[in-house]
């Protein structure tokens, strides 16, 4: 029986761990050379902040600590009171002042249409191609972004009509059905296939399609991908590592076995990566012993806590060696850094779709034992370029992110590892990870940035468009309203679109960077909003 139950435990932390899918920076708990094994006292029965925390305890306590990328997958996305795809709270909504956070398309229209109006000049800027264009938002929330982008491109008539298809990739089913709503209207009908789930856009009737995954959507060499990604990257999970002195004489971990004749000794410490896992809290832990800020303490003590694998895991033998600009630090002492590997194959997937794949290479793939995955299916190459990706999103320009996880709920930061299920979490995004990631990937494509979301927006001409709805609001004579209502409207509009490129310390648009992954030109034409203006 004993046995049965472990497999049980077993497989749901299995299945949880491969499902797939805002700026303080709480401290992360840097702890080495925890005891990880669950005391007889832990196990005893207790009440739980949310189902997905007594299920993650069970996996943990059965199958040792945990990834923080495998903590964050679960908390964000597992069936099971999922933060995105099982939510346990009624009528519960993520996004918007009653939710837990607020994006740039929700403070302002102007938003939306500005990221439209980029689109419609790289359309004209790519020759204006009269058919064969698909629009494609990864993580598109309430659907109020890509609503604003396509009620804008319907004023471009010519662009308007050159798209065929609009994808949108949502894991959520209740979010999908919200996108439907707003996009297609509540009563438009929806079917199922393969691909996934289909409607009609309340714009020009064009077709909208709903996946769970990028891959699920063809790559045609002969399309025109435009691809929008805003505060995706940021929800996507991590892993973390840290730099460590290993002692005199600790064999690494690839080195020969004791009895070997070319084993060597040390008499000098070496440094190694080690992962930071997550593991339950030990019953009796205070704030003071997880060092949580202060503005925290009056929370519950998190179920969880995150430290130091007191060993080699699989993900820090090749993670960190995986680049140049992670291999650089290991030389730093305690150096922390935070990578994420389905970051990097969202960037690859983007770059491919506009650039076309490399090369098949002749040289063998190495094996997955070394962590290096196998090759993916061949995609058929694309003999001219085009499209582009655009990713707006938090996190430095240049440097790796560390200690950058957090958490939010209600419009408040709290420990992200509390209430698993309720509280959202994410991490800053690191655009050189992805900049590097879409050059490998294709020869056809170059990336731009990342600037700051203030100089993308004023370059677009955010303040001219405000001074146009403003302007608007004033001269409207329908609705009954008086000179003192306009006011206060044209107040909010005012505080709204200063929010978005507010430079202060963490205003919008200095924290949110904007990166372009553009069709390879040699360098000879900068995107608008990038420094550039249209190429006709």
């Amino acid at each position: 029986m004993v046995f049965k139950m472990r497999q049980i435990v077993l497989k749901t932390a299995q299945s949880g761990l491969r499902s797939l899918p805002r700026s303080h920076k709480p401290q992360i708990l840097k702890q080495s050379y925890r005891s990880f094994i669950a005391t007889p006292a832990y196990r005893e029965e207790r009440k739980w902040s949310t189902p997905l925390a007594k299920q993650l305890t069970e996996a943990i306590n059965t199958t040792g600590p945990i990834p923080l990328a495998s903590f964050m997958r679960m908390c964000l996305t597992s069936d099971i009171g999922g933060y995105y795809t099982g939510a346990i709270e009624k009528d519960r909504d993520q996004f918007g002042q009653k939710g837990d956070f607020i994006t740039s398309p929700e403070i302002s229209q102007i938003f939306g249409e500005l990221v439209g109006i980029w689109f419609v000049a790289e359309w004209m800027s790519q020759g204006r191609p009269k058919r064969g264009v698909e629009l494609i938002e990864v993580g598109p929330g309430r659907g109020t972004l890509m609503d604003d982008m396509l009620r804008t491109m319907k004023n471009f008539k010519e662009m308007a009509s050159s798209i065929e298809t609009i994808y949108l990739v949502e894991a959520s089913k209740e979010l999908r059905t919200t996108q439907k709503n707003l996009l297609c209207g509540e009563d438009a009908v929806t079917t199922e296939s393969k691909i996934g789930w289909h409607s009609t856009s309340k714009y020009s009737g064009l077709p909208i399609v709903w996946t769970d995954s990028i891959k699920a959507i063809p790559q045609d060499p002969n399309r025109t991908p435009f691809i929008v990604a805003h505060e995706f990257f940021d929800a996507l999970p991590i892993h973390a590592f840290q730099v460590v002195d290993v002692p005199p004489n600790q064999p690494p971990p690839s080195s020969p076995p004791p009895n070997s004749s070319t084993r060597t000794t040390s008499t000098s410490p070496t440094r190694q990566w080690r992962e930071m896992v997550v593991s339950p809290t030990p019953k009796g832990t205070t704030h003071d012993d997880l060092r949580t800020p202060k503005s925290q303490q009056h929370e519950p003590v998190p179920e969880f806590q995150l430290t130091l694998s007191p060993s080699v895991t699989r993900h820090a033998q090749y993670l960190p060696e995986s680049s140049p600009r992670y291999q650089a630090l290991k030389s730093t002492p305690g150096a922390l850094i935070e990578i994420c590997p389905d970051a990097s194959l969202y960037a690859s997937d983007f770059a491919v779709r506009i650039g076309g794949p490399n090369p098949p290479s002749s040289t063998p793939t190495t094996s997955s034992k070394s962590g290096i995955s196998p090759p993916l299916p061949q995609t058929p190459p694309k003999p001219n370029p085009s499209g582009a990706a655009l990713i707006l999103d938090y996190g430095p320009s240049s440097t790796i992110p560390s200690n950058s996880l957090r958490g939010i709920h209600h419009h408040r930061h709290v420990s992200p590892f509390s209430a698993p299920g309720l509280v959202d979490l994410s991490a800053d995004v690191d655009f050189g990870a992805l900049a590097e990631a879409a050059a490998l990937a294709s020869p056809g494509v170059e990336i731009h940035g990342p600037v700051d979301q203030a100089f993308f927006l004023e370059s677009m001409g955010v303040k001219q468009r405000a001074d146009m709805l403003a302007k608007k609001l004033l001269t409207a004579g329908a609705g009954g309203e008086d000179g003192e209502e306009k006011k206060k409207k044209v107040e909010e509009l005012e505080r709204s679109w200063k929010r978005l490129v507010d430079r202060g310390p963490g205003g919008m648009g200095k924290v949110y960077k904007v990166l372009a992954i553009l069709p390879e030109n040699g360098g000879r034409r900068r995107p608008v909003g990038f420094g550039g203006d249209v190429s006709a």
